[in-house]
């Protein structure tokens, strides 16, 4: 029997209204968009694998959100919820990228040799650069959902196919329960360890069940390539490196992630994905590329200028401080990425970040010198 039936027929002894959470302090997408009416049509729906509306939105429901922060206020538990529940998520993931339609097909493209340039950005202002992703793996329950047992298979699955990985991507595993202190704090300094979830988001989701059980970290010998198993999505991968060379960055990406696809394809798991939302992830928030590249910049008159914000706005470029999304920037040091992840291509968005930050950089040289940037005001992208 799939884990969640005796509950929900539970909460059937109950009527709609009884069980309608109240959401009127709310600022999340999935607030604004699901009504009693909804809530009734949906409640007593679920996955195969046993995943009800209340599981979607439990940490949406548990989390108001922030008054200026939108939150998106809903998981999946696995690739069908986006099917099963379509009525709540679609105008959510409508609601969420930009007007992303229904009946829009997302295009993939990680040929990073379609990047223009990329290998010119100045370092003495890109401090470092990155590109990340997320990857589902059909036949298993996404993080909110799974079992211990099937949470232990995704990640001796993932070992399997990770050390068959050569050349200058081949490198090691560690097991978040297995690490030693000074492994630990090795992969701290490195920037590399995701640790144990503390955001209300995330916990109310269920995605720090028996933490540290069957989560880790790979990466290869140079540290430039990372994967991250059971965090938030099955996959996290991450290519990196010092500096401003984004089209290195983004061809070890590309190369890396088609040949760990390859070898999960092997060992018979496609990842998920379908011609409307692309890549299926847990947040409807990454679906699409799941992609985040950013660089380090430094921007310490540019940050200070009015016209900032909608600059990085008519760019599809969003800011974070270094320390991640709450943090403010220090030393006029920000974490410049793309604002889409649905919509556009990978490599449609890295040239965003490309083109954006190589102007961004260009803007903050002239305030250096006390010159007007009036001219090189960015048109709408």
């Amino acid at each position: 029997m799939p884990f969640g039936n005796t509950h929900n027929q539970l909460k059937l002894k109950y009527s709609s209204e009884q069980e309608y959470p109240d959401l009127s302090k709310h600022n999340n997408h999935m607030a604004k968009v699901l009504t009693p009416v909804m809530y009734e049509r949906l409640r007593s729906k679920q996955t195969p694998s046993g995943f009800t509306l209340d599981d979607v939105i439990q940490t949406g429901v548990d989390n108001p959100g922030h008054p200026f922060i939108m939150t998106v206020g809903c998981v999946a538990g696995d690739e069908e919820t986006y099917e099963v529940f379509k009525e709540l998520l679609d105008p959510v993931i409508q609601d969420r990228h930009g007007g992303y339609k229904p009946t829009d097909k997302h295009k993939t493209d990680l040929n990073s040799a379609n990047l223009k340039g990329g290998d010119d950005l100045d370092p003495n202002y890109v401090l470092s650069s990155r590109v990340r992703t997320g990857r589902s793996i059909c036949g298993f329950c996404l993080p909110p959902h799974c079992s211990r047992g099937e949470r232990r298979a995704v990640e001796k699955l993932s070992v399997e196919a990770l050390d068959s990985l050569t050349g200058d991507l081949k490198g090691k595993y560690y097991a978040l329960k297995n690490m030693t202190e000074a492994e630990q704090q090795q992969l701290i300094d490195d920037h590399f360890l995701f640790d144990k979830p503390v955001s209300p988001l995330l916990l109310a989701s269920g995605m720090a069940r028996d933490w540290p059980d069957g989560r880790g970290i790979w990466h290869n010998d140079n540290k430039t390539f990372l994967v991250w198993v059971n965090e938030e999505d099955h996959l996290r991968v991450i290519s990196m490196q010092k500096g401003g060379n984004m089209r290195e960055v983004f061809t070890r990406f590309c190369t890396g992630l088609t040949k760990i696809e390859s070898l999960f394809k092997e060992r018979g798991h496609a990842f998920m994905w379908n011609e409307h939302l692309g890549y299926i992830l847990t947040c409807p928030s990454n679906l699409g590329t799941g992609l985040r590249a950013g660089v380090h910049v430094k921007l310490p008159n540019m940050s200070k200028h009015a016209k900032f914000e909608e600059i990085l706005k008519k760019l599809r470029l969003q800011k974070r401080g270094t320390g991640g999304v709450d943090t403010a920037a220090v030393g006029g040091v920000f974490d410049i990425s793309n604002a889409d992840r649905l919509g556009f291509s990978e490599v449609e968005l890295v040239q965003m970040v490309v083109d954006g930050v190589k102007l961004l950089v260009e803007m903050e040289k002239k305030l250096e010198k006390g010159q007007a940037i009036e001219d090189l005001m960015p048109a709408q992208k």
